[in-house]
C-alpha cells in the first residue's frame, strides 16, 4: 500500500507538470476568489503565484520552448514511477530502487538550498519544495523496513519435518 501510494504520487506529480500554464491560471483565480483568505492572510504567496503565472505566460507566448523543460520534468516523474514497479513485483531483489528513491528524496534538500537562491526562489517556497523529500522518504523508509523483514524471513531455514510413524516403520 505504501509503495502504491508513492507510485501514485509520482505519477500525479508528473502529470500535473504538463499543464503548468493552465494550472497557474486556475490556482491564481481560485486564490483570488472572494472565499479565499490567501490575499489577505498570505500576501507573499499571492504575489509569488502571480509572479510565476506572469513568467509562465511570457515564456509560453514568447519562448514556448522553455516550457519543454517542464515536459521533461513530467516525463522523468513518470519514468521514475515505472521503476518502482520492480520493488512491487519482487521487493527483496529490487530493494535498490527503494534506496535510490531515498537518496533522491535526500537530494531534494541541497538542490533547493543551492538552486533556490540562484533562481531567486523565496526561501519559504524552497521549504515547501524540500518537504517533498522529507515526506517522500517516509513511505520509502516504511517499505524498506518491510522488505528487510521479508528478506530475513526468506533467509530463515525451515525446520526439518518431524519423522512420522509411517516413515519410521
Amino acid at each position: 500500500m505504501w509503495l502504491v501510494a508513492f507510485i501514485v504520487c509520482l505519477v500525479l506529480s508528473g502529470l500535473t507538470a504538463f499543464p503548468l500554464v493552465h494550472e497557474l491560471h486556475w490556482a491564481e483565480d481560485l486564490l483570488r476568489s472572494s472565499a479565499s483568505p490567501v490575499p489577505e492572510h498570505f500576501p507573499a504567496l499571492m504575489e509569488w503565484i502571480t509572479k510565476v503565472r506572469v513568467g509562465l505566460d511570457e515564456a509560453d507566448a514568447k519562448h514556448p520552448f522553455v516550457l519543454y523543460g517542464t515536459d521533461w520534468l513530467a516525463f522523468a516523474h513518470l519514468v521514475i514511477a515505472v521503476a518502482f514497479y520492480g520493488p512491487y513485483r519482487d521487493p527483496v531483489r529490487n530493494i535498490w530502487v527503494i534506496e535510490f528513491g531515498m537518496i533522491a528524496c535526500a537530494g531534494i534538500i541541497p538542490l533547493a538550498l543551492i538552486c533556490g537562491p540562484i533562481r531567486d526562489i523565496p526561501f519559504w517556497w524552497s521549504v515547501i519544495d524540500m518537504s517533498f523529500g522529507v515526506f517522500g522518504v517516509i513511505p520509502l523508509l516504511v517499505v524498506r523496513r518491510m522488505i528487510k523483514r521479508l528478506e530475513a524471513l526468506e533467509r530463515t531455514p525451515l525446520p526439518e519435518p518431524a519423522p512420522t510413524a509411517a516413515a519410521a516403520g
